[in-house]
C-alpha cells in the first residue's frame, strides 16, 4: 500500500481505535448532560393500585335508635349494619410534580455535566494531535530505518569486496592474516547492522498499521518526498500566548475549575428547602368518604432539620477541591511553558543539525565522485569505491533522519501549544 504522510494522518483519524473511544466519551458526556437537563422539566407519572381488604368497619345503627313511632315502632326496627367501601379498591392517578426551589442545584449538576463535555471534546482534540504526532513519529522512524537499512547493505557490499581483497592479499603474502580477519569483522559487524534495521523496520511496519488501523501484516511505501517539508512554526512568544490560550492541558485544567464552583455551590444550595408544586387527578373505586374522580393540587416541602455536619462538611469538601483545581491550573499553566521553551530549544538546535548533516552530505557525495573517478582510472581499489558510495548512502539516511527530526520536532512543538501537527 503506497502512502504518503498525509495520508497516513487522515487514515489514523479515521480508523484509530483510541479516537473512537475518545470520541465515544463525547457523545456519553453529552447523553450525561442530556438526563442532567431532564430535571428542569415536570415530572409526570401515573400510579395505580387494585387493593383488597380482609375486613371492613361499618356504621352500626341499633334498633330504634331513631325513636320508637306509635304506628311503626322502633326506628329502625331492627339492628343495621351499613358498610364502607368495598372490600376490593381501585385507585389510579396521574400527578405532575414541578421542582420549584431545586432550580438552583439543578443548575449547578448542569454547568458540571457542560464542563464534563467540554472536558471530553478537549481530550478528543488532545487525542487527535497525539496520533497526528505518532504518526509522523513512526512514518518518520520507517522511513529513516528503511534508509539505514539500505546503507546497510551497501556497507555489506563493500565489505564483502574489501574482505575478499583481504584473502587474496593474504594468500599471495601480501597481507598478514590478521587483515583478513579484521575484514572478515567488518563484514560480520555490517551484517549484524543490517539485521538490527531489518527487525527495527517490522517493528516499526506493525506499529504504524496497528495505529492507522490497518492489517498488520499491510506492506508500506512510504514515500519520502512528502515527508521533508518542515512545518511553519510561530515566534517564541507567540507560541507561549498561543499555549496559553489553546492548550488541551491548560483548557481541561479550566473546565475543572469550572466543574468545582459547581460542587461548590451545589453544595451551598443544600440548606435551601426543596419546594415542589403538585397537581394530580385521580379515580377510585371502593374508598369510603370520597368520590369516584377528584383533583388535588398544592406544594410540598422538605428541609434537613439535621444531618450531622453534613453540608457543612460537603461545603467544605467543595472548596477544598476548588482551590485544588485553582492550583492545578497554575501547574499546569508553569509545565505548559516550560515544555513550549524546550521544544522551541531543540527546533533551533535540530535546524542547526540539519546544516551540518547537509554539508556533510556533501563532502560524502563528492567523495563517492572523486573514488569512482580513482576507480575509473584504476588508482583505487574497488573495496575503496563501495566503501565510499557506502558512506554516501549512510550519510543520506543522517541526512534526512536530521530533516525529518526536526519537522517532528516543530511537530511536537505544534502538538504542545495545541495546534493540530499536520
Amino acid at each position: 500500500m503506497h502512502l504518503t504522510l498525509p495520508q497516513a494522518i487522515d487514515l489514523a483519524l479515521k480508523q484509530n481505535r483510541s479516537l473512537g473511544l475518545a470520541r465515544l466519551s463525547v457523545v456519553d458526556s453529552e447523553h450525561k448532560k442530556e438526563i442532567a437537563r431532564s430535571a428542569y422539566f415536570p415530572n409526570i407519572k401515573n400510579e395505580s393500585s387494585v387493593l383488597h381488604i380482609t375486613e371492613l368497619a361499618g356504621v352500626e345503627i341499633p334498633a330504634g335508635a331513631f325513636g320508637v313511632h306509635p304506628v311503626t315502632g322502633p326506628i329502625p326496627g331492627q339492628t343495621l349494619f351499613i358498610d364502607q367501601g368495598a372490600l376490593t379498591a381501585y385507585t389510579s392517578g396521574t400527578g405532575l410534580a414541578q421542582p420549584l426551589t431545586q432550580m438552583f442545584k439543578i443548575r449547578e449538576s448542569n454547568r458540571a455535566a457542560t464542563a464534563d463535555t467540554n472536558t471530553a471534546k478537549i481530550q478528543v482534540d488532545q487525542a487527535e494531535n497525539e496520533v497526528t504526532f505518532k504518526v509522523r513519529q513512526l512514518y518518520y522512524g520507517l522511513l529513516v530505518a528503511q534508509l539505514k537499512q539500505q546503507a546497510a547493505t551497501e556497507e555489506i557490499q563493500a565489505s564483502q569486496i574489501k574482505d575478499q581483497e583481504a584473502q587474496d592479499a593474504v594468500n599471495n603474502g601480501q597481507a598478514l592474516d590478521v587483515a583478513a580477519l579484521e575484514s572478515r569483522a567488518d563484514l560480520l559487524d555490517a551484517k549484524q547492522t543490517e539485521l538490527t534495521q531489518r527487525l527495527q523496520i517490522h517493528s516499526l511496519s506493525l506499529s504504524l498499521n496497528d495505529l492507522l488501523g490497518l492489517p498488520l501484516s499491510t506492506q508500506l511505501q512510504l514515500d519520502s518526498d512528502s515527508s521533508a517539508s518542515t512545518l511553519v512554526i510561530p515566534s517564541r512568544e507567540e507560541c507561549v500566548r498561543i499555549a496559553e490560550d489553546q492548550s488541551p492541558a491548560i483548557r481541561s485544567a479550566q473546565q475543572a475549575i469550572e466543574k468545582a464552583k459547581a460542587g461548590l455551590s451545589a453544595a451551598k444550595d443544600a440548606y435551601i428547602p426543596d419546594v415542589t408544586g403538585l397537581a394530580r387527578y385521580s379515580y377510585q373505586s371502593g374508598v369510603p368518604f370520597l368520590v369516584h374522580n377528584f383533583g388535588t393540587f398544592g406544594f410540598n416541602l422538605t428541609y434537613d432539620l439535621f444531618d450531622g455536619g453534613r453540608r457543612e462538611g460537603e461545603i467544605k469538601e467543595s472548596r477544598t477541591l476548588l482551590s485544588e483545581a485553582a492550583l492545578n491550573l497554575e501547574k499546569v499553566k508553569d509545565e505548559v511553558s516550560v515544555q513550549v521553551e524546550t521544544a522551541y530549544d531543540k527546533v533551533e538546535q535540530l535546524q542547526s543539525m540539519v546544516d551540518v548533516a547537509d554539508q556533510a552530505l556533501k563532502v560524502r557525495m563528492e567523495g563517492a565522485r572523486l573514488s569512482d573517478r580513482q576507480f575509473e582510472q584504476t588508482a583505487a581499489l574497488a573495496s575503496a569505491r563501495e566503501e565510499a558510495h557506502a558512506k554516501a548512502a549512510s550519510a543520506k539516511a543522517s541526512y534526512l533522519e536530521a530533516v525529518l527530526g526536526l519537522s517532528l520536532a516543530q511537530a511536537d512543538l505544534k502538538r504542545t501549544i495545541g495546534e493540530a501537527p499536520r
